[in-house]
């Protein structure tokens, strides 16, 4: 995570994009992102989703990478690791949502 991070950081600072990276701006584009990621599926039926061609997978590869680009970088904006919050907020949905028990 940290490596991605680090990369990241040097990828916009190489072309002086740090003004347009602001907390607000990282959130829209990461929900433009997941967009594009959803519009992959959008009218395929929930079965046919498991089984994609080799293009559109890899179209699904690149719209993951930014979808993680986008969230890593908000994340690091508020010095977050994505890793991090995942894990604490499964713990979170562990007590909400707690196994059922076997009778």
């Amino acid at each position: 995570m940290e490596n991605l991070r680090t990369e990241l950081h040097i990828f916009a600072a190489e072309r002086s994009w740090q003004p347009f990276h602001t907390p607000k701006n990282l959130a829209m584009a990461l929900s433009v992102e997941t967009a594009e990621l959803t519009e992959i599926f959008q009218w395929i039926e929930g079965e046919q989703s498991y089984d994609l061609d080799a293009s559109t997978k890899k179209h699904v590869a690149e719209e993951i990478g930014d979808v993680m680009i986008y969230l890593t970088m908000l994340a690091d904006k508020f010095d977050l690791d994505p890793l991090q919050c995942a894990k604490k907020k499964m713990a979170l949905n562990a007590q909400k949502y707690p196994k059922p028990t076997t009778p």
